[in-house]
């Protein structure tokens, strides 16, 4: 029986998708420490999670039968890359499914901070009535920055500016500017001119404290600030200081640099006891539609995975689907090394073999490569066996079709 074990409740539509593939699903809730997750891989052959599980090095080795995890979120920086490509492991996550969910919270949390809604919330909780237009404000005719124009940045741009927002942004990479917005030449320039500056990079080590002392200190007095996508690439201490002494006007914070493993965990940042912040729980992607959508799309793909090879939106793999001839018997499935020859080697093993071999696909990815081969009579024992102990071979797969 094939297994995946799926952690941190990633929506039921997933087991329902496992089960057309012939994939029995085991639910753990929660996140899992690494020695808890090497005990659970036991068996296993898909892995799901989301953005709490750290898939390490050390799990991965421990559990070389491991053959794809799924990433139930937008993020694969818990995942330890490099190894499972090494591995020949694919990882799958789901890059679009909660754009919009990210986007409408950002929304909401601008004209929140805009209209001064946490504050009023705060003191009529507390028996005090503010009826008052101190600054409280419009965002028409003010200016969104956004740090990172990806899939978030470029719809949150469209949507800011169909609510009368002027939109500018900074991002690594040259990208085209949709509608009015105007990019910037670099992320200081949209620090200084932002009156509500929203962050939308990625989770990758060199990001860390993106956002410290120094960047808060450019933007403007009484400027609002969200951070919709990593808790590590702001300096949290820095953002109380800027709040507290009057800088900054208010901030929105969905993550954090350290998160409970679970519901019900307790939870502390210094931003807690601050009335002009919202704080939640990492639920930026959290509505039921985007739930639904993650959950169908990444068991979706694991499933295409088991039963054809495909790696179509694979992080860390060539992407390779083959559509599945009539005559085809058996589909090889080769991840190798990409190195001079390699191809050679494998279709001398297959001519050897006198295999009929209906079809075939090779891509390479940086150091990896990966071909899919369908066979339609002659592939035997022997020839596999030789295929896997190929020095370039990472990880052989052979199924009758």
């Amino acid at each position: 029986m094939t297994r995946a074990l799926l952690l941190e409740n990633p929506h039921d539509i997933a087991d329902d998708i496992f089960a057309k593939f012939g994939i029995e699903v085991t639910r753990v809730t929660g996140a899992l420490s690494e020695d808890d997750l090497i005990d659970a891989l036991e068996g296993v052959d898909y892995l799901g999670l989301r953005s709490k599980t750290e898939v390490t090095e050390r799990v991965l080795r421990a559990r070389p039968g491991l053959k794809a995890i799924g990433a139930f979120c937008i993020g694969t920086n818990q995942i330890d890359l490099a190894t499972a490509t090494e591995m020949g492991v694919a990882v799958f996550n789901a890059p679009y499914s909660n754009t919009r969910s990210v986007v409408e919270l950002a929304i909401g949390e601008i004209i929140d901070l805009s209209r001064r809604v946490t504050v009023k919330n705060s003191r009529l909780h507390r028996g005090v009535w503010d009826k008052s237009a101190d600054g409280a404000h419009e965002v028409r005719g003010h200016t969104l920055g956004i740090i990172g124009y990806g899939n978030i940045g470029t719809q949150l741009s469209v949507l800011a500016e169909a609510m009368g927002l002027n939109v500018i942004f900074y991002d690594a990479a040259e990208r085209l500017a949709l509608g009015n917005a105007t990019q910037m030449a670099t992320m200081e320039a949209v620090l200084r001119e932002a009156d509500i500056i929203s962050v939308h990079v990625d989770g990758q080590e060199s990001n860390t404290n993106l956002i410290g002392r120094v960047e808060f200190e450019l933007m403007k007095p009484g400027a609002l600030f969200i951070n919709l996508s990593r808790g590590h690439i702001v300096d949290v201490d820095a953002l109380h200081a800027a709040l507290v002494s009057g800088h900054l006007g208010g901030a929105a914070i969905d993550v954090f640099p350290e998160e409970p493993r679970a519901n019900g965990d307790p939870f502390t940042s210094p931003l807690a006891t601050l009335d002009n912040v919202i704080l939640t729980p990492h639920i930026g992607g959290s509505t039921e539609e985007a739930q639904y959508d993650i959950g169908r799309f990444v068991a979706a793909k694991i499933g295409e995975y088991q039963a054809s090879g495909s790696t179509d939106m694979s992080v860390n793999l060539p992407n390779l689907t083959m559509n599945i001839g009539k005559r085809s018997r058996y589909r090889v499935r080769l991840i190798h090394r990409n190195v001079p020859g390699v191809m050679a080697r494998v279709n001398q093993i297959f001519a050897s073999s006198e295999a009929n071999v209906d079809a075939q696909i090779l891509a390479t990815l940086d150091e990896v490569g990966y071909v899919l081969t369908d066979i339609s009579a002659g592939l035997g024992r022997e020839a596999l066996e030789e295929l896997s102990h190929l020095p370039e071979t990472i990880r052989l797969i052979a199924t009758p079709l």
